[in-house]
């Protein structure tokens, strides 16, 4: 889907994340260093690949998974929507109808919601706490862009500023870190709030380059391709995101882990 001191609050994330690590019985790591990730959303977590980060599920991942990737010393990132409804969440009762927005183009079964809603609020609070309960490092909050795209309400862009700005100081609140997903138009106003950022098909729509503000501030930007000209042949995509400072993987869209082909490993 589509200023506070920075050195000072990166290294207070960076050292929490490490203490977590070597708390877990793993080698230490911290994901705002980090070079290698794994991005997978459906099916058993292949949890074999010998990374830094792995980005699961906050909801539909076993607990067992949590428990094995973090005493192997991995960063956890959880993903969640916090733009959209899917009627088969568990916390899928907590939205009022009036919250419910057009479905998502290509997701039917997704709708959007009414970020400026208290209700949405409460209920993403709620998410966040379920990831600090689950031992995430991170979160990976998606379709944060209801402001771009025809929801069914007229979100307008400082809106969705403020409503980001909510999720990224709730996750700070719960000792989270949090990453900026995709939202490219908004990268200047939010590098400074949010932590690291993942991005869906820049080299394939050639708009990388907006991802500047993050690496000059030292935040890892994890990019996922999907083309199949990049899954033949790599090597041309792998030398740009080196040159860009990009971690990057060309995964299947399913992101069901059938197949992996890393840039940085």
């Amino acid at each position: 889907m589509r200023r506070p001191a920075r050195s000072a609050l990166i290294a207070t994330f960076a050292l929490a994340l490490l203490s977590a690590a070597c708390a877990d019985g793993g080698e230490p790591a911290t994901l705002m260093s980090a070079r290698t990730w794994q991005w997978q959303l459906q099916g058993d977590i292949d949890t074999s690949h010998d990374v830094d980060v792995y980005d699961i599920d906050l909801f539909d991942t076993p607990d067992a998974v949590f428990d094995e990737l973090r005493a192997e010393g991995r960063n956890v990132v959880c993903y969640f929507s916090a733009g959209s409804f899917e009627e088969w969440r568990d916390d899928a009762d907590r939205f009022d109808l009036d919250d419910l927005g057009t479905p998502l183009d290509g997701w039917d079964d997704e709708r959007w919601i009414d970020i400026r809603s208290a209700t949405v609020r409460a209920v993403m609070e709620s998410r966040l706490d379920l990831a600090a309960e689950r031992g995430c490092h991170g979160v990976e909050p998606d379709n944060v862009t209801a402001f771009s795209n025809d929801t069914g309400f007229d979100i307008t862009a400082d809106e969705q500023l403020d409503y980001n700005r909510f999720l990224a100081a709730a996750a700070r609140e719960r000792g989270l870190l949090i990453g900026l997903k995709n939202a490219l138009d908004l990268i200047p106003d939010l590098v400074d709030v949010f932590d690291f950022a993942v991005n869906e098909q820049c080299h394939e729509y050639d708009e990388c380059d907006a991802y500047a503000p993050f690496v000059e501030d030292g935040k890892p930007v994890f990019n996922a391709e999907y083309g199949q000209r990049y899954v033949d042949d790599p090597a041309a995509l792998c030398a740009r995101s080196r040159e860009l400072g990009l971690r990057t993987l060309v995964l299947p869209l399913d992101l069901d882990g059938s197949f992996r082909i890393a840039c940085d490993d």
